[in-house]
Formats: C-alpha cells, structure tokens, sequence
C-alpha cells in the first residue's frame, strides 16, 4: 500500500494506492493519527485501492468516527471491488461517498 498526502487548507486528502490489509493498515492509522490536527474536511482517493479487508475496514471507521467529530469525511472514486465490501458489510451506509 501506498499513502499519497495531499494538505490544501483544512482539507486532507489522502489517496490509498494498492492493498489495504492487516499487514498495512496499522501504517494508515499512523498516518491518520499524525495528520487529522486542523483538518475539518478528510477525503479518501480510493480510485487506486484494489482491495480491503477488516483490518482496513477499521482504520476507515476510526477515522469517521474522529472526523464526525472535528468535521466531515467522504470516500471517493471507490472501485467497484471495493464498493462491493463496503455495501457488504454495511459500511456503504456508514460513509459518505462519491463517485
């Protein structure tokens, strides 16, 4: 997985490239925990993520739950393997998404 940082103003968005498992989520949460200070708006660019599993799935509800604290986050450009986990499970309802 790779991690693309992008600051303009209050708004952070992050572009996840790659696999987001177990083995790289904990890198994510890192990054989340270092970067959300001041931000009121975080956008996740999933175009390029190929594939998430539950350990993923949590670091991206962690980070809604801070966010609908300090201000809002959507996930965009979701693929379509991608958006079939989130529906599956329920996260489609949780988060706001864009194409």
């Amino acid at each position: 997985m790779e991690i693309k940082k992008e600051l303009n103003g209050t708004t952070l968005i992050l572009k996840i490239i790659g696999r987001l498992d177990a083995s790289n989520a904990q890198e994510l949460t890192g990054t989340l925990n270092s970067s959300l200070d001041g931000v009121k708006e975080l956008i996740f660019d999933l175009a390029d993520l190929k594939y998430v599993a539950s350990a993923g799935l949590r670091a991206l509800l962690m980070a809604q739950k801070r966010m609908n604290k300090q201000g809002s986050m959507k996930l965009r450009h979701v693929d379509e393997t991608v958006m079939e986990v989130l529906e599956m499970t329920g996260f489609a309802d949780l988060m706001t998404i864009e194409k």
